[in-house]
């Protein structure tokens, strides 16, 4: 976020610098050459599309910069990294833009800054601004960075051109940083300044500030090496120190990186050198040489400054001392608005006070009037007494007159009362009589209230459980129309399920009648099987002995072999297919083993049908 403020104090000065005719608008020509030089010089890769697209409405009128910041935002801002690019490049692009328009020094020879001196001190003005647009510096800001220069320079400010210089009428909220060079330019840092000594001073002051170094000089540093001692430029800053070669910076020959882990201690005289101090890291010690006990006295406090910056996560100090003035200014401005209003509410209570005086002085004369009517009033008030006086003594002799004859009547009054008084205690007694009587009646009434209402709620529990036993009767009624309407769907499902039964009955001993007709029909199959198989071995044994006829000279002669047809050929019924017959010997008769002949065999096969 510092990054993006600081880089957005420059391109407005940029943008307000292209619009030449003072109406808050830029040209969208000058606007893309300006994107296009932010581009390059924050080393962002050139999104030529975005830009055509951004500016590529029908409108070619110019753009104000609240038109210009969302492109600003989206395609150049967010895509800043930071320590990719160099701010001195961004500063100098637009201080070349606008100090064209902004920028006037006097052309006769008499300005006391050159273009560089007034580009440094643009950056310093820039640096040590609020974010507040447009940009100006507070008083307080000008004079520290004046004396800040001056300090540098070893001279003294002219505060009294300072002084004559803020009295007027439009810098007293703050001034801007053409004013503020124009101040310079005449000469309010001190006439018959040599230029050169003022551009070093201004370049110090820039580098001290704005390119965050907190010292720099030349020191005698001792080689991890070689051990010898070399003279080097070094350049501190928050997060590290660096050393050079010499104070154009242009070789560098190493840097000390700092942290919360290193600290500075001051060492004694050794080698011949005076005026030594270390710095320790947690890898290395680095030995340093200043050229006196005071230079070393401010090398070694700006070192642990620099460590304390890193440790409590700060990048710069004049950052740092800025919020502290601008908290300063604010504490002060804050503590100004509440004298203000002190001063005013005293002034406010000055005025109740005059007003309240005044109100007094009217009351006082008031009240003397007062005492004057009252006087007046008491010597009225005292004459109506005496006559009124002479009036009472006159109503006491009526009065007594009338107490005498009061007395009189009062005698008989006392007897009239004393009537009256037996009367009243009769009249008690009754009364009393009446109150117990009226004591009873109302609680024989309260307790006949209270039978009606035991009676009440007695009926109304009474009808509620009749509503309930009513509702239970009907409930019980539905069950019982529900049971019923059930039993005679179970009736009608057992009917329809007996008379299934019956037909499975009926199908199951039409079955085993069909099964016992099978069952005779396979036995009286099986009796014809046997009978045909005991006739097939009756004839075949009758055919074996009709094929061995009788030779001459033999009893019995043998008969060749013969091929008996199959029962399956239409002879005799086969029922498992081919009957085969194999190894039948026939051994007829006795004459044939006597003669010593063997007997033949007689081999017969039935092929079975295929």
């Amino acid at each position: 976020m510092e990054v993006r403020a600081e880089l957005l104090k420059g391109i407005w000065y940029a943008f307000t610098s292209l619009d030449t005719e003072d109406s808050g608008k830029v040209s969208k020509s000058q606007l893309k050459v300006l994107s296009h030089n932010l581009y390059s010089v924050l080393r962002i890769p050139h999104d030529q599309a975005a830009l055509e697209q951004h500016f590529s409405d029908d409108d070619d009128g110019p753009v104000s910069s609240q038109g210009y910041m969302p492109y600003l935002n989206k395609f150049i801002l967010d895509k800043v990294v930071e320590g990719t690019f160099e701010k001195e490049e961004v500063d100098a692009l637009c201080w070349t833009l606008c100090s064209k328009k902004n920028y006037r020094p006097n052309t006769n020879g008499t300005a006391v800054l050159s273009n560089k001196d007034a580009e440094r001190l643009w950056c310093l003005f820039n640096f040590l601004t609020e974010d507040k647009y447009p940009l100006v510096l507070v008083p307080e800001e000008v004079e520290y960075l004046l004396k800040k220069i001056c300090a540098v320079l070893n001279v003294e400010l002219n505060s009294v051109d300072l002084e004559e210089f803020w009295s007027q009428e439009c810098v007293r909220e703050g001034m801007n940083v053409w004013s503020f060079l124009e101040l310079v330019n005449a000469g309010i840092l001190g006439r018959g300044l040599d230029r050169e000594r003022l551009s070093s001073a201004i370049e110090d002051v820039y580098r001290e500030i704005v390119g965050n170094v907190l010292k720099e000089g030349y020191l005698w540093k001792k080689g991890h090496l070689r051990r010898n001692w070399t003279e080097r430029w070094f350049c501190l800053k928050p997060s590290a120190l660096c050393y050079y070669t010499s104070e154009d910076r242009k070789e560098s020959k190493g840097s000390i990186e700092l942290d919360n882990n290193c600290c500075v201690e001051v060492l004694p005289e050794r080698e011949g050198k005076r005026c030594m101090f270390c710095v320790k890291t947690l890898n290395k010690t680095y030995e340093m040489s200043a050229p006196d006990s005071k230079q070393r006295q401010e090398w070694t406090a700006a070192i642990q400054l620099a460590i304390r910056l890193r440790s409590e996560g700060k990048s710069s100090l004049h950052k740092e001392l800025k919020a502290r003035r601008q908290e300063v200014r604010e504490e002060r401005e804050r503590r100004h608005a509440l004298r203000e209003q002190e001063t005013q509410r005293l002034q406010d209570l000055q005025g109740e006070k005059e007003q309240k005086q005044a109100e007094l002085e009217l009351l006082k004369e008031t009240q003397k009037q007062a005492q004057v009517s009252l006087l007046q009033e008491e010597e009225k008030r005292r004459k109506q007494h005496e006559e009124l006086q002479r009036a009472l003594e006159e109503q006491l002799r009526e009065a007594e007159e009338a107490r005498a004859s009061m007395r009189e009547e009062m005698a008989l009054k006392e007897l009239e009362a004393e009537r009256q008084r037996r009367r009243i205690r009769e009249l008690e007694e009754l009364q009393q009589r009446l109150e117990e009587a009226l004591h009873q009646e109302i609680k024989a009434r309260q307790d006949e209230e209270n039978y009606r209402y035991t009676q009440a709620r007695l009926l109304a529990e009474e009808e509620e459980k009749t509503k309930a036993l009513l509702s239970l009767q009907e409930e019980q009624e539905e069950l019982l129309e529900q049971m019923q309407k059930e039993k005679r769907e179970l009736r009608r499902d057992m009917e329809e399920k007996a008379h299934a039964l019956e037909e499975a009955h009926k199908q199951l001993e039409n079955i085993r009648a069909t099964r016992h007709r099978v069952d005779q029909d396979i036995a009286a199959a099986q009796r014809k099987q046997r009978q045909a198989s005991t006739s097939v071995k009756h004839w075949n044994v009758q055919m074996t002995r009709l094929m061995h006829p009788i030779g001459p000279g033999d009893r019995r002669a043998s008969a060749p072999a013969m091929r008996v047809p199959s029962l399956g050929d239409g002879g005799f019924p086969a029922t498992r297919g081919s009957i085969r017959e194999t190894d039948i010997h026939n051994r007829e008769g006795e004459g044939e083993r006597e003669n010593g002949e063997k007997p033949r065999v007689l081999h017969k096969t039935y092929s079975e049908p295929v």
